[in-house]
């Protein structure tokens, strides 16, 4: 029977050891979060927040200090083989072997999982990703878009029901971008379970239905994306009017009145207490002719910044690799994300 959380964690604990260069890192502190099985999670926060240390603790490649944590109901201690063979990873960084060809890549990685030659799904995964026509061109001679949708690829040789994203469309282009939400949906409406994690909020906002935001380890939200973004009880409504004016009319004194030009206003209330039917009464009893309107509500960006105060500090150490059997340890710093 499926579990009921796809991951789960709890009380999950990394503390990085000290250096020459500074005291010993907690990345991760006492973090407990729960992933609905068939569910599209995202896993967001500045750099530095644990983001990478978490994702490469349920991948096998950092040891956790404390805590538990299970894959697919799989512990990642005690049941190691289980829970690795349940999970997918994208990284970030693109770690292709130059000289393979795309279906060298899928065939060896499919090897490294057990996966029989009978039941391997290499030329399906590459059409799905249109990669088809270069299965056997070499990775370097691949387009940036291409190498992105390949590491994609080859976390999905051995069919794993959760697949990690660790932004997946960090420096491609908004075709592309299109390209890979579409296919990452499909993904999840065959029952995959997608953790993602990006600093493209209008990409969490647009394809998560929970998320969860980490700050210097701990956890400090997790809800709905609707519940999440219902937190900043703030709208504006813009609104055209017919004459020209010196000030805003006194009708609309109980709110915060922005006059941007002589005939264009932006109103500032809280939805909870004000409808815009309220307004838009009021602006018909100052006498003014309404000629256009259009209303901006608080998004992704607005929470994120609230709870995080958009303080970036350096990456956490992190270990890139898709969950394959050998990694690759990188120490990397990140800039401050650009939502």
């Amino acid at each position: 029977m499926p579990p009921k959380y796809a991951v789960e964690t709890i009380g999950l604990t990394k503390t990085y050891a000290a250096t020459h260069d500074g005291p010993a890192k907690k990345a991760l502190n006492s973090v407990d979060l729960a992933v609905p099985r068939g569910s599209i999670f995202g896993l967001l926060g500045p750099n530095g927040a644990g983001k990478s240390t978490f994702i490469n603790i349920l991948a096998g490649l950092v040891v956790k200090s404390g805590g538990a944590a299970r894959v697919w109901g799989s512990d990642i201690e005690t049941d190691m083989r289980r829970a690795r063979s349940a999970i997918g990873v994208v990284p970030q960084e693109i770690n292709l072997d130059a000289f393979f060809s795309p279906r060298e890549v899928l065939e060896t990685q499919a090897g490294m999982y057990g996966v029989p030659r009978r039941e391997r799904r290499t030329m399906e995964i590459l059409n799905a990703l249109g990669l088809g026509d270069k299965a056997d061109a070499y990775a370097r001679s691949l387009s940036g878009g291409m190498r992105r949708r390949l590491l994609v690829a080859k976390a999905l040789v051995h069919t794993p029901p959760v697949l990690v994203l660790d932004e997946p469309t960090a420096g491609v282009d908004v075709e592309l971008r299109q390209q890979l939400w579409a296919y990452f949906r499909e993904l999840n409406k065959a029952g995959v379970t997608i953790m993602l994690t990006t600093h493209y909020l209008e990409e969490a906002q647009e394809l998560c239905d929970q998320i969860a935001i980490i700050d210097h380890g701990k956890v400090v939200v997790c809800e709905e994306t609707t519940k999440l973004l219902g937190r900043l009880d703030r709208k504006e409504l813009a609104i055209v009017v017919g004459r020209d004016l010196a000030t805003p009319p006194p009708e609309l004194s109980r709110w915060r009145v922005d006059l941007q030009s002589p005939r264009r206003l932006t109103i500032h209330f809280q939805p909870s207490l004000t409808s815009v039917g309220q307004i838009l009464d009021a602006v018909a009893n100052a006498g003014l002719e309404i000629i256009d309107l259009t209303t901006e509500e608080a998004d992704l960006e607005d929470v994120f910044l609230r709870l995080t105060g958009s303080v970036c500090a350096a990456e956490e150490p992190s270990v890139m690799g898709t969950g394959d059997p050998q990694a690759e340890t990188l120490a990397v710093t990140r800039s401050r994300p650009s939502p």
